[in-house]
């Protein structure tokens, strides 16, 4: 593969703003994480409208339904990130193996394992490893566009909980799997972009994660409800569950890295949510006690043993946790919900900016984005690359993934505005 000039230029800018320096332009990443997607009917029509070779997209992120953005769109769009992920989806099957399916009347290609059935309500049932033969792990309503987690969740008695029972996910990384990141990782490297990875194992009481969807036989808290009434209750429970998770993770980091490399630029570590439109999900006695001494652990090794900058993915309203994420080592926050409380941008931007990295915030995918006009979409993409690019130390993506049923021409003016800015710096 030949790496051209645009790709050396965007690699150049990218790493700009991962070390705030004043980059030329803003960078772009659409689709190099499983929070920095765009939702397959998306992808389909963005391929249309830039006229790009027909074929089926791909679904590589089946519980989100996020399509694989290749390599034309990613040219197309003027990306300047690739990401590398984990050989199994969250449903815990490998993403190859492909075959077509039907989805909202786009044939699609989905992993060979992704094997679902429709009960009686229309609702399509998903299985953990493809298993049809035993209790779905995620269910789409009928008419939907992505799926939701089945809590699954076994009577237990409280005197015989076992901290145990929720490690089983936690284990050494496989000599298939190190394989398959290896060399995912020089494929990416290869194209000449910045590179962001998403390794797993090292997400801390993620909710989307905390059920189980990838295990046919979820043991231990897996309730989402009971899960977090755990973290004020039984905060013994979860820090011996944490403990253990963090050492396996370093080891597996460890040979992760041994096999990879510095051709990461930046690890997706934890995308654990904290922040709600108005509120939080914890106080931040709480954040501090129980989360950050895992966080510092892992932020600590990569940083003494790597060049890579490490991503931290929560939705909401979380500024009152900024100041401890950055004190654990956290380099780059998403998706910056600048629509929560508290969220504000150029007060992000003052009081934070020279030490964190901003990736996302980029447009309102509540509402400008998907109902607002082009115009409108224009304006506030221009106003949030002026307060978040300056200096450098910002990344361009939405708030979040790209959902279905945003129009593509909005896609478009959003892009473009991203251009627009670029052309001016």
């Amino acid at each position: 593969m030949t790496v051209t000039a645009q790709e050396t230029r965007s690699r150049e800018r990218f790493l700009a703003s991962l070390h705030h320096r004043q980059p030329s332009g803003v960078p772009i990443d659409f689709g190099g994480t499983s929070v920095t997607g765009i939702h397959a009917t998306c992808v389909a029509a963005l391929r249309d409208y830039y006229g790009l070779e027909k074929r089926p997209v791909k679904i590589h992120e089946p519980f989100q339904m996020l399509g694989l953005v290749e390599e034309d769109l990613r040219a197309a769009m003027g990306i300047d990130v690739v990401g590398v992920f984990a050989r199994k989806t969250m449903f815990g099957f490998p993403a190859d193996h492909w075959k077509t399916w039907r989805f909202h009347g786009l044939e699609v290609l989905v992993p060979g394992d992704f094997n679902v059935t429709v009960d009686d309500r229309g609702d399509t049932l998903i299985y953990p490893e493809g298993d049809t033969t035993v209790a779905p792990s995620g269910r789409m309503p009928e008419g939907g566009f992505f799926f939701d987690c089945i809590v699954r969740q076994e009577a237990f008695n409280e005197e015989e909980l076992d901290p145990e029972e929720n490690m089983e996910e936690f284990t050494p990384i496989s000599q298939e799997d190190l394989d398959h990141l290896a060399r995912s990782v020089q494929a990416a490297a290869e194209t000449g972009l910045g590179v962001i990875a998403s390794f797993g194992g090292t997400a801390l009481g993620d909710i989307a994660l905390v059920p189980g969807p990838f295990l046919k036989h979820p043991k231990g808290i897996r309730d989402v409800a009971e899960w977090y009434v755990s973290t004020r209750s039984r905060q013994d429970y979860i820090h011996r569950i944490f403990q253990r998770q963090c050492e396996v993770a370093i080891q597996n980091l460890e040979r992760i890295h041994a096999a990879t490399g510095n051709s990461v630029d930046a690890v997706f570590l934890c995308g654990t949510d904290f922040g709600t439109q108005t509120s939080s999900f914890c106080s931040e006695n709480t954040f501090r006690s129980l989360y950050f001494p895992y966080y510092k652990q892992l932020n600590d090794w990569i940083h003494a043993h790597t060049s890579w900058r490490t991503f931290k993915h929560s939705c909401g309203s979380v500024i009152r946790f900024i100041p401890a994420m950055i004190e654990a080592g956290f380099d780059i926050l998403n998706p910056v919900q600048c629509s929560a409380t508290g969220m504000d941008p150029e007060k992000l931007k003052s009081t934070f900016g020279e030490k964190l990295v901003f990736w996302g915030s980029g447009v309102d995918t509540q509402q400008v984005l998907p109902f607002g006009t082009a115009a409108e979409v224009r304006e506030q993409v221009l106003r949030r690359c002026e307060i978040f690019a300056a200096g450098g130390g910002f990344v361009f993506n939405t708030i979040h993934n790209i959902q279905a049923k945003t129009p593509v021409e909005n896609i478009v003016a959003m892009l473009d505005a991203v251009g627009e800015f670029n052309g001016r710096s």
